[in-house]
């Protein structure tokens, strides 16, 4: 697997975005959804990774800095495609790695609470995140669940 920066103008990446959207909205209610959109995504404080393996894109993930010591993983994805395979996994740990080398104290996320994200959770829960409350400008929502992890304190 092959992890690279990207700049959300491939018809591939679009096409996998538009599956995570469609995705929310089978789970959560338009006012729960926070998933970015293809511009939101090209903001400046947001830095976009896709995963890719013999030409096939297999998942994306994102940070957004929410301030120096602190951001927040947006826009994690896995093509339906390809799950099962580990790309979430290789992404999450490349985005660890990335907040450790940005000097980054926490980093925290948002993710459904519905069943059908008990996956999501499951992984994020392996690589040492806890459930929180929320954060940034997030408030407290039945279709959400928030969850940090801190590290770089030693």
């Amino acid at each position: 697997m092959d992890i690279r920066m990207d700049d959300l103008h491939g018809v591939e990446i679009a096409a996998l975005l538009q599956e995570h959207l469609d995705d929310m909205a089978l789970h959560s209610p338009p006012e729960s959804i926070h998933a970015l959109d293809l511009d939101r995504l090209r903001r400046p404080e947001i830095t976009f990774w896709t995963v890719w393996e013999n030409g096939e894109l297999l998942g994306c993930g994102a940070i957004k800095q929410l301030d120096a010591t602190h951001g927040e993983i947006k826009s994690m994805r896995t093509s339906k495609h390809h799950r099962r395979k580990g790309a979430a996994a290789f992404m999450l740990q490349h985005i660890l790695d990335e907040a450790t080398q940005r000097g980054y104290r926490r980093l925290s996320l948002e993710t459904g609470s519905p069943v059908a994200f008990e996956p999501a959770r499951q992984l994020y829960e392996r690589f040492g995140f806890e459930y929180c409350g929320p954060f940034a400008d997030y408030v407290q929502d039945p279709y959400s669940v928030f969850m940090t992890r801190t590290f770089g304190m030693d």
